[in-house]
């Protein structure tokens, strides 16, 4: 684990809950504040809430830069991956002057440029089921931008074993979706909220699911799915809005066209779900 070395930045213990908004704080973040819905106190929320993001890739980037713009005051990146060209065409947080860098620290630093009051935490190894207690100490929402099912059932058994909330999100060539977990608590009707596991009981086969190095994807595609996930994490840290808990959001760029699934808590028999 690194800590970003730069100004304004520092670790997530060392934030006050509810600190109160500086005067450039809030010349920053005025239209939030204007707005009913989040106002002063969803902005302090916002300051002194602790996301993890898992990736600093096509999903990652715009999630990043909307939650440091958003005044998230601490982020923490995992990713162990450096800048490729080929990843300049979807993974705009980062750009031609740091290909070779590591993803955190480009992400980091186009960070530090973007809100100096952002706080970053970089992690520069793969989110496991082995490093995930560890990574997500002194976090309270968790985003998953990954791009493998190993890495989403990780973080899914991981967030709902901190019981803490997750934003996940999966994108392919021309589509996208994402949904919003907190199994750990109950709907209004009392019943128990879905798992991961319950919209995906198994992941897909080997070689199934062709990954973007293969089937090409649609740069354009990761900023709309990655924006609906910050947008996510901030109805979340402000309580505003209702999240997609138990709704699965599906994006089609080619027919401009959005789609909602509901799912719930499978029912369980002897131990097993069914």
């Amino acid at each position: 684990m690194r800590e970003a070395a730069f100004p304004g930045v520092g670790r997530h213990d060392s934030i006050a809950a509810m600190e109160p908004l500086s005067p450039d704080e809030i010349a920053r973040y005025h239209r939030h504040i204007l707005l009913p819905e989040i106002g002063g106190a969803g902005q302090q929320r916002l300051k002194a809430a602790r996301v993890l993001v898992i990736g600093a890739g096509g999903l990652g980037a715009p999630i990043l830069q909307y939650l440091a713009a958003a005044g998230v005051g601490t982020l923490g990146i995992v990713d162990d991956d450096r800048v490729s060209l080929s990843n300049l065409q979807r993974q705009v947080i980062h750009d031609s002057g740091t290909i070779g860098e590591l993803k955190t620290e480009s992400a980091a630093l186009a960070i530090a440029r973007l809100n100096p009051h952002v706080r970053l935490i970089r992690f520069e190894e793969r989110f496991c089921a082995e490093t995930a207690q560890r990574q997500l100490s002194g976090f309270d929402l968790l985003i998953d931008g990954s791009d493998n099912f190993d890495t989403r059932y990780a973080a899914a058994d991981a967030a709902e074993g901190a019981q803490i909330a997750l934003v996940t999100g999966a994108v392919g060539r021309f589509d996208g979706s994402l949904t919003v977990l907190k199994p750990y608590e109950t709907g209004e009707d009392g019943t128990a909220n879905p798992r991961y596991r319950d919209l995906f009981p198994e992941a897909p086969p080997a070689g199934l699911i062709p990954a973007c190095a293969e089937a090409g994807i649609i740069g354009a595609l990761t900023g709309v799915i990655g924006t609906m996930m910050a947008m996510e994490a901030i109805k979340l840290i402000t309580g505003a809005g209702e999240p997609l808990i138990g709704r699965l959001l599906l994006y089609d760029a080619l027919a401009a066209r959005f789609d909602t699934i509901r799912y719930k808590r499978r029912r369980e028999r002897q131990g097993q779900a069914v």
